[in-house]
């Protein structure tokens, strides 16, 4: 159910990976974030309005005009800054450009995993979930203590 990742470089460990264990936080995206509106996600551009400026020379810049000029979803001013370019100004309170990505949190805990093994496996395939990061922190620090001890003995 769970995959321990390997990193590129590793410490060369002093024991089998069944003496070892590894520790995750996972809260993806998917299923502890959900989108957002610019005001939610305060984004500098809803709070400071931006400015964007599109070159009419260009076949971008001429399909970015028409976008801004038909877009319904925003008011702008324009500026007419040489013959090519053309600055339009977006007040705070405007949605910004990016606001489909905008994504906060919803607020439902972190998945707190304790696997057995390290970055070599998992030889016993068991993991387990703690419900409380007091739990899991204590259970890392227990577990640290013990990998402490045990290059104690190895040296």
């Amino acid at each position: 159910m769970f995959q321990l990742q390997s990193a590129s470089a590793h410490i060369e460990p002093v024991a089998s990976p069944d003496l070892y264990k590894s520790y995750s936080v996972l809260a993806p995206p998917r299923t502890h974030m959900r989108k957002a509106t610019c005001e939610e996600y305060e984004c500098n551009g809803w709070k400071y309005g931006f400015v964007t400026t599109v070159d009419l020379s260009t076949d971008l810049g001429q399909k970015q005009f028409h976008f801004l000029t038909h877009d319904k979803k925003r008011e702008y001013s324009m500026q007419r800054v040489s013959l090519e370019l053309v600055k339009f100004v977006f007040k705070p309170g405007t949605i910004c450009m990016n606001y489909q990505d905008h994504r906060v949190p919803i607020g439902r805990p972190p998945r707190l995993i304790v696997a057995d093994g390290d970055w070599r496996g998992n030889p016993t395939g068991r993991y387990r979930i703690h419900d409380r990061m007091e739990h899991w922190v204590e259970d890392f620090g227990l577990n640290q203590n013990a990998l402490l001890d045990l290059s104690k003995m190895n040296y």
